[in-house]
């Protein structure tokens, strides 16, 4: 099994371009947000009104790229297999390694694949581990609480489990509450606005066996969502189930 330094270290020589889903388990694992000073705090605003899909590791200052507080030594530029970049609400470009400005501020959010090795250790499945495939991921109808200059929907992951899997599992999680916590929502997708499981909006179309519903997580591609809404200048990202591992054991901040 990999460090999370040597993880990091395969992704920065780009010998690791692959969702991040299972690396380095029992550490958590962060989704990324960059954006222009102009727009920290309203973001910083938004995390804390949205705490459940924007659950905020550290925020770096201006320029900086390590972070020194979840992953001494790394480089937030180079350290994640794929990025995402958004210039006002538009998707432009998903390079390996991304450039860096003066007035950029970097935020880390906790990641649902934190808890993952967890639910694994309880006996419970987690299909697009098993499948090796990314986490499925669906743009709902429900809005966030807006904040500034920022508003948009949620976006949720979903693992399917029976009902009874999916009680042990919300028991499982919800002490991760700096890496999503709880379900927001078991069962019937279209309550959430989502038309098609088999249609995911990022990821992967996983598999749906008899006798299981779908289980539905906030998510941390919610800021991408909201960055396609509310067209900011610039937002950088993780490209979706691409995430950065941090040094945190999975349990530190579990309860926030």
């Amino acid at each position: 099994m990999r460090t999370p330094a040597e993880v990091r270290a395969a992704i920065r020589a780009r010998e690791l371009d692959e969702p991040t889903a299972a690396l380095a388990p029992g550490f958590a694992q962060a989704n990324l947000v960059v954006l222009p000073e102009a727009d920290a705090f309203d973001f910083l605003r938004f995390c804390m009104a949205n705490p459940r899909p924007c659950p905020v590791l550290e925020v770096l200052e201006p320029g900086t790229v390590e972070p020194v507080q979840t992953a001494p030594g790394a480089d937030l530029r180079t350290d994640l297999p794929r990025y995402r970049v958004y210039r006002r609400g538009r998707l432009v470009a998903e390079p390996s390694e991304v450039e860096w400005r003066e007035d950029l501020v970097a935020f880390l959010i906790g990641c649902s694949f934190t808890f993952e090795r967890a639910l694994l250790a309880a006996g419970l499945p987690v299909r697009h581990i098993e499948q090796g495939v990314n986490v499925p991921m669906y743009r709902t109808s429900v809005a966030c609480r807006p904040a500034g200059r920022f508003s948009g929907p949620l976006v949720v992951s979903m693992r399917p489990m029976t009902p009874d899997e999916a009680v042990r599992a919300t028991e499982i999680t919800a002490p991760f509450t700096s890496a999503h916590g709880a379900p927001v929502h078991v069962g019937d997708p279209a309550a959430l606005g989502i038309p098609a499981l088999d249609a995911p909006d990022y990821g992967d179309a996983v598999e749906i066996r008899d006798g299981e519903v779908p289980v539905f997580w906030a998510c941390g591609v919610t800021p991408q969502a909201v960055a396609q809404a509310s067209k900011p200048e610039l937002m950088i990202t993780h490209a979706p189930g691409h995430m950065f591992v941090t040094d945190l054991d999975e349990g530190d901040r579990a309860h926030g």
